[in-house]
């Protein structure tokens, strides 16, 4: 597992630099290319990202001149403040470590204040990992650095290609996938979490997707007994993870 995961910058333009950066490892949050940039070095840097499984995005120049208004060549890159760990090596290292694995996996949440917050609180749960979409989730920028309070440079932060396929993984090395979603009638207080637990949670928005909750072994919710119909998705998760670590705490 990757130990040093701390990066000394957040923004990175200009075609070499970006091409250096990769080289070098970085891991990246968004980077955006001009669309139809045929230059040499975009070439070489298309090939680069194809080569590394990077994703990128074409948008029109006028994006780019609002994110800065230096000479940014055609490409403008957001690089993580940390580090990504292997889904797998989390997991094994838990085993290791002769721990019940408690994983958290946040499904179409992009807000980055909610995220920051809920790692914040992960964190202090002893959660072992957050697992991310790379596609669809919540930029791990410097405000996330910043709600999370630093809890974000201590827990595992796992981004994954799909998460319906990481979930199957999951469920095959024995953990339990428990989504949170108000098209539940269970309370969460009668759902078990002292077993291996892959906890899932949905945007306030629009919720855990369809093909995720297909993969629950337990839908649950948080009971509700005023006029507020919901939780702001970060204090669900705190609501959660608490109640699981209360569990395990009885059990032990």
């Amino acid at each position: 597992m990757k130990k040093d995961r701390l990066q000394k910058s957040l923004e990175i333009f200009g075609l070499q630099a970006v091409i250096d950066a990769v080289h070098e490892g970085k891991e990246f949050d968004k980077i955006f290319m001009e669309k139809g940039l045929n230059t040499g070095l975009a070439m070489e840097l298309r090939a680069l990202l194809k080569e590394h499984h990077i994703m990128f995005k074409a948008v029109p120049i006028e994006k780019l001149n609002r994110l800065t208004p230096k000479d940014h060549q055609g490409v403008f890159a957001f690089v993580s403040p940390v580090n990504f760990y292997q889904l797998g090596d989390v997991l094994m290292q838990t085993y290791e470590d002769g721990k019940s694995p408690i994983f958290l996996m946040l499904d179409r949440i992009t807000d980055v204040r909610n995220f920051g917050a809920i790692a914040r609180t992960a964190e202090s749960c002893g959660v072992n990992a957050i697992i991310l979409p790379k596609v669809g989730g919540a930029q791990l920028n410097s405000d996330a650095m910043k709600t999370s309070t630093g809890a974000l440079m201590h827990i595992p932060i796992c981004r994954e290609q799909n998460l319906h396929h990481s979930l199957k993984y999951l469920k095959k090395s024995g953990l339990k996938v428990i989504a949170c979603t108000e098209k539940s009638d269970t309370n969460l207080y009668d759902v078990p979490f002292v077993d291996p637990v892959v906890i899932v949670m949905g945007s306030e928005e629009d919720g855990i997707s369809e093909e995720i909750l297909e993969l629950a072994d337990a839908r649950t919710r948080i009971p509700m007994f005023g006029k507020t119909e919901s939780l702001n998705v970060s204090v669900a998760s705190a609501v959660i993870l608490y109640e699981a670590i209360r569990q395990r705490q009885l059990e032990d």
